[in-house]
């Protein structure tokens, strides 16, 4: 809770606020009924219609005042847990921005989605509600308590064991709850994993004809979302009847007694009125804290959860005095080890000594699982070694400045990612500052101006979710000149021209070699006519070093390689190149 409300920042002035206006609003409804009593006894009985004009002028005057204290903490509450909600959202959004991806790996990313909106709306509501009653509820019952001893204290004594009898409903009750709500929210994230994955993977799923199968899988989950929050809820709805029974009991005890006092002479009729007032006050009171701990009981697994996101330590840190520039495109490992997981023993890469000079074009390649694309991960620190010493322009990775370093490392990732916007904006993102001119010569080095042209609005087209408009080539080609417009150092391409055609993949080479000659250029392919050019080819397997030479040595030489290269040659070539 510490954590989580370290982030109302300028939204404390409105909670408190709300505070006050809540407690006012209770004082007045709290002197309501004692002032019903003196109408009464002072007034009606005593035949003073001056007395009766007098307390019910101050009666709304007191009505008028709790009306608006109520409406003013209405007011500020809802701009309080609303502002609390975006600051959540924010520092949760900028925290995740700032992790590495070691740290995202903890987090599925259906997670931190449900995290970003079911578990901070819930933390929203409950904190509104809970700054609305906190105030409120205790201040009524506390009060009410007091008036109902000052009146009669035989028929108080009813109160308490009323008091008591719910205080261990309610113990019983939200306890069995919050448990099952924590279930509930990790179902949330398998629910929205489910249809993250379908939608995103749509046009497989029609392909396959797999639309019953994930209708069965979706359905199964909502039914144990179902099953989880049935089983919560049928808990928490037993506390209504509970509090019902409470109520009429304690006005059916204080009827019964309470007319034999009057019979007796020791309460008058007004007295038995405004007690009737302040047991509905008390019980209201324990009503409205009952619905506070449904709601916490409710929001403690949210709180838990984004509490989790708040409190992950960034793993990638800049040093105290970061090197803020690169020398240049060299690139050293010297004796790396490699894990996912430190100290789990499972090692990626193992004893990597690798010297490429600057301005160097290495061809990397291996099978799947080889650690082709670890390799190159460690180069732009978006992990950091477990054992050795990775450098760049001959510092360690770990002197730069986080920004410097990627700025002047591009990389052209697996997996490739435009956004929606126009061709302009994505490139953009290369450098922000780009000039059309800039942005047209990094596509025809990357021959993505080809296509570009053909298309109605040009550079101004615009691009769907995703990429949806443009097919896989394209979109590889737009990604690798979104990471020319870098002028980088260093280029890192993982397997990032897979989607194009031979002829295309030649021509982007060739443009490589005369456009960005000083920039040392790292291609991980799955083609060997992608690699067959470059200065030196690296073969990685099962995390090791096997070869580091040239082409043509490497195929006297590499008994591997040189199975890999006849492979693709005697199985025709690729798919556009003679064999």
């Amino acid at each position: 809770m510490r954590t989580i409300l370290k982030q109302l920042g300028k939204y404390k002035r409105d909670s408190i606020l709300t505070l006050c206006y809540a407690g006012l609003e209770a004082v007045m409804e709290v002197i309501l009924p004692f002032t019903t009593a003196l109408i009464i006894d002072k007034g009606l009985q005593a035949g003073d219609m001056g007395a009766v004009f007098r307390y019910g002028l101050l009666m709304i005057v007191m009505a008028l005042c709790s009306l608006t204290c109520g409406i003013l903490a209405g007011k500020y509450a809802a701009s309080a847990s609303a502002g609390f909600a975006c600051n959540l959202r924010q520092n949760m959004y900028e925290r995740i921005q700032d992790f590495s991806f070691s740290n995202i790996d903890k987090f599925s990313t259906a997670g931190l989605v449900t995290r970003m909106t079911t578990d901070i709306t819930n933390v929203q509501n409950a904190f509104q509600m809970s700054i609305r009653i906190a105030i409120r509820a205790p201040l009524m019952l506390v009060f009410s308590m007091v008036m109902c001893f000052w009146i009669n204290r035989t028929l108080s004594l009813i109160f308490l064991v009323a008091l008591c009898f719910l205080a261990v409903m309610l113990f019983f009750l939200l306890g069995g709850a919050s448990k099952v709500f924590r279930q509930v929210f990790d179902k949330y994230d398998d629910l929205n994993e489910d249809v993250q994955e379908n939608v995103s993977a749509i046009r497989v799923v029609k392909a396959y004809v797999r639309e019953d199968f994930e209708n069965k899988k979706f359905t199964k989950a909502t039914q144990n979302l179902y099953r989880l929050f049935v089983k919560a809820e049928s808990l928490l709805a037993l506390n209504a009847p509970s509090m019902m029974l409470v109520i009429y009991g304690c006005i059916t005890a204080v009827s019964w007694f309470g007319a034999k006092f009057i019979v007796a002479g020791d309460m008058t009729t007004g007295q038995i009125t405004s007690l009737f007032s302040y047991i509905m006050g008390v019980m209201m009171s324990l009503m409205m804290l009952s619905m506070i701990f449904v709601m916490v009981s409710m929001s403690s697994a949210s709180v838990k959860r984004i509490s989790e996101v708040l409190n992950e330590v960034p793993e990638l840190r800049n040093p105290e005095e970061p090197v803020m520039e690169l020398a240049d495109g060299s690139i050293d490992f010297d004796h790396v080890d490699f894990s996912y997981q430190k100290g789990s023993g499972e090692e990626v890469l193992k004893d990597i000594d690798l010297h490429i000079k600057s301005g160097e074009t290495i061809g990397i390649v291996g099978g799947t699982g080889s650690g082709k694309t670890s390799l190159v991960n460690l180069i732009s620190r978006l992990y950091d070694a477990t054992e050795g010493e990775v450098r760049v322009g001959g510092r360690n990775v770990k002197d730069y400045d986080l920004e410097a370093l990627r700025n002047q490392v591009a990389v052209v990732l697996q997996k490739n990612v435009v956004f929606s916007g126009t061709i302009l904006e994505n490139l953009r993102w290369g450098k922000e500052d780009a000039t059309e001119e800039e942005c047209v010569e990094a596509c025809r080095a990357a021959c993505a101006d080809e296509f570009i042209e053909k298309m109605p609005k040009k550079y101004e087209t615009y691009l769907e979710r995703g990429g949806a408009n443009v097919s896989g080539g394209q979109k590889q080609r737009l990604c690798i000149a979104r990471a020319l417009l870098k002028q980088p150092k260093v280029l890192i391409l993982d397997d990032s021209t897979s989607a194009v055609d031979t002829a295309t993949d030649a021509r982007i080479r060739k443009a490589f070699r005369e456009k960005i000659p000083g920039t040392t250029k790292l291609i991980i392919a799955q083609r060997v006519s992608s690699v067959e050019d470059a200065d030196r080819i690296l073969i990685l397997d099962d995390g090791h070093i096997l070869g580091f030479d040239t082409h043509e040595n490497l195929l006297k030489n590499n008994a591997i390689y040189r199975e890999i290269y006849e492979s693709q040659i005697k199985g025709g070539g690729d798919f556009d190149q003679a064999g």
